[in-house]
């Protein structure tokens, strides 16, 4: 099976169409408990697409020679080999970002995007393919999770990257767990809104 679809059109399926989070509603976890700044969106943004696209080429490449009975455990292995080597360069050479983003580095071996991914997509078609879908895919979750950091810093900190942009005293709501989900189902929304207007707009 060979998809149609472009390399510039895996991408931005990735990052709009089939957007993990705001479109897709997996990886809600992360999405609601480390979103808390646009930094820590940023860093474990980086991390889940390192390990998506290592993932779906490994898979990819090698589809052919995964017995059907034994594929979702070897998806698990790939996913979890990817994930020990970012862990080990984050501890390495980023100990402070590591250390903010705790067990979540661990926990993308559970992340059901990237798993979602390789049955969906990787274990189907080419590396080529496989290598920009897990572009798309990791953009979309990057993407996805800044969004939510800057809202919940902006309003919950009255900071961006750290510094002071609001002038007045925040509302601490939005660095709570449930904040997460309101902020999520909000975005949800308007997402959902701009592609109803585009599409009355090309009919139109």
């Amino acid at each position: 099976m060979a998809t149609d679809k472009t390399n510039l059109q895996l991408v931005v399926n990735g990052i709009l169409n089939e957007n993990p989070i705001f479109r897709l509603v997996l990886s809600m976890c992360p999405a609601v408990g480390i979103s808390t700044t646009v930094m820590n969106g940023f860093m474990l943004g980086i991390a889940v697409f390192f390990v998506q696209v290592c993932s779906s080429c490994t898979i990819a490449l090698f589809k052919n020679v995964i017995h059907p009975r034994i594929r979702i455990p070897t998806y698990t292995l790939t996913i979890a080999t990817w994930v020990t080597v970012i862990d080990m360069i984050l501890a390495a050479y980023l100990p402070e970002a590591y250390a903010r983003m705790g067990i979540f580095i661990k926990l993308i071996v559970a992340f059901a995007i990237i798993t979602m991914r390789l049955e969906m997509f990787a274990s189907k078609e080419s590396v080529t393919a496989s290598f920009w879908d897990g572009i798309g895919m990791g953009l979309g979750f990057m993407f996805g999770m800044m969004a939510l950091g800057f809202v919940r810093e902006l309003l919950g900190m009255g900071t961006i990257l750290g510094y002071d942009v609001l002038g007045f005293k925040p509302l601490l709501f939005f660095v709570l767990p449930l904040a997460g989900f309101f902020c999520v189902g909000l975005m949800m929304a308007f997402f959902n809104y701009i592609e109803i207007v585009y599409k009355r707009a090309r009919r139109a």
